[in-house]
């Protein structure tokens, strides 16, 4: 993928430039990102989970074919190039099926990479860093880098019987942060050390070299480490570039090779600019967005409930909770304490379990009536200031329409915007 690795070259030659991937498959978080993508003339890298998306469907119901197909379709409708979309698989590996023994688990991350790259998705996370049923724990460096290697090869030979050549570039690392936030609460996180990133590069590159991976070695663009980024359910670990220093300069020496960070959600616009700066230089974003989204249609549930009579209201928020209450898997495992305090981990929480739960027939039917019984008559404006405060003043200046759809998708790119400025490079200074 000629855009990534010319990102790359781009960083080295300016630490200020990065790029940041979107991680969610909900309709509004990508229409935001396609038209501020198209407004900002913008690479859009979105990528899809080995949670969300799988060769059964995931969580979303959708295959990588499916996901692609979906993106392209709203790239076209919100106009955004389909030249400037690149599509990334994130956490691929055998995440989805880590109870079941290694051999059978890695034979369903082979079909999940085979599905990935025959649809079209050119930046692939290998992730094997989960110890599987009958594995030792914890996984030694050789072992994980094996199974990427694995993958990697399975990955080329795909790439080039679907398209003639391969192009793919590739992700690598074993500390990688759990998917979606933190499962318990933080005090301090531990920075990966030089050593142990060192250690990982180089058990990736001899287990390459035994699979005949060599010429690959100059497309791994990315290596997943901790800076000390995190957040749980009610609080944002911070970068603090001092703690990172020698993990900074380390990466240095390697021309063609980046830190990616997950888990920048809820970073500070600082920080964000902090690390990119110190070569973590591929920012993950999903739950912050999510967060926005929820955040936007509470507001505007609030503003129907001024607006309309109880019984003619949308009912947005009881009928969430109904349902996350009779479908607890989703959350009973994250969120702990009395039932006040899992009450507000439900709504509020930083991890945004809420997510998994929009696509619920009820929850949506819901939404629907929620915007439209906004759509149907204009907002006032006193009350988008109460509620929606940074988009009334948008909506004061002309710049967006106080529709319901309109200020979710603007308060959505609030959160984009923070990410585009950190990733301007040279550019920010102009």
């Amino acid at each position: 993928m000629k855009h990534l690795t010319e990102f790359v070259a781009d960083h080295k030659q300016d630490s200020r430039c990065g790029i940041f991937a979107v991680c969610s498959a909900h309709p509004l978080v990508l229409e935001a990102a396609m038209r501020h993508g198209r407004d900002t003339k913008s690479l859009l890298l979105i990528e899809a989970t080995s949670n969300q998306v799988d060769q059964n469907g995931g969580y979303t119901g959708m295959t990588p074919e499916d996901f692609r197909g979906f993106a392209q379709q709203m790239a076209d409708k919100y106009h955004f190039p389909r030249e400037q979309l690149i599509l990334g698989g994130d956490h691929l590996g055998p995440n989805r099926w880590q109870t079941l023994p290694a051999e059978e688990a890695m034979n369903h991350a082979d079909e999940l990479i085979r599905c990935y790259v025959a649809a079209g998705f050119k930046k692939i996370h290998l992730d094997c860093s989960m110890s599987c049923a009958d594995d030792l724990v914890p996984l030694t460096d050789s072992l994980v880098a094996m199974r990427a290697a694995r993958l990697a090869k399975i990955a080329e030979q795909t790439c080039i019987e679907k398209f003639g050549s391969s192009d793919l570039v590739y992700v690598i690392g074993t500390e990688v942060p759990v998917p979606g936030g933190a499962h318990e609460t933080l005090a301090e996180l531990a920075v990966t050390t030089p050593q142990a990133a060192k250690a990982t590069l180089e058990a990736h590159r001899h287990a390459f070299e035994l699979q005949g991976l060599n010429d690959l070695w100059p497309r791994i663009i990315g290596l997943v480490v901790q800076p000390g980024v995190e957040f749980d359910h009610t609080q944002v670990i911070d970068y603090q570039p001092e703690k990172s220093l020698f993990l900074s300069q380390m990466i240095e020496a390697f021309d063609t090779m980046v830190f990616e960070a997950h888990s920048t959600d809820y970073q500070t616009p600082q920080a964000l600019q902090q690390l990119v700066q110190n070569h973590f230089a591929i920012l993950k974003v999903g739950p912050a967005l999510t967060f926005a989204l929820r955040e936007a249609l509470f507001s505007l549930a609030a503003i129907e409930r001024e607006l309309r009579p109880a019984h003619k209201c949308s009912g947005l928020r009881e009928v969430l909770e109904s349902v996350m209450l009779e479908h607890p898997e989703y959350w009973k495992h994250h969120y702990h304490g009395n039932d006040s305090d899992r009450r507000l981990a439900r709504g509020y929480s930083y991890s945004d379990r809420v997510r998994y739960y929009w696509p619920d027939h009820d929850i949506d039917e819901s939404y629907s009536k929620l915007v439209a019984n906004l759509a149907g008559e204009s907002i006032p404006l006193p009350l988008i200031s109460q509620y929606l405060p940074l988009q009334y003043v948008k909506v004061r200046e002309g710049k967006i329409a106080a529709t319901p759809h309109e200020l979710i998708i603007d308060h959505i790119q609030d959160v984009l915007r923070q990410y585009h400025a950190a990733c301007l490079g040279s550019q920010s200074s102009n």
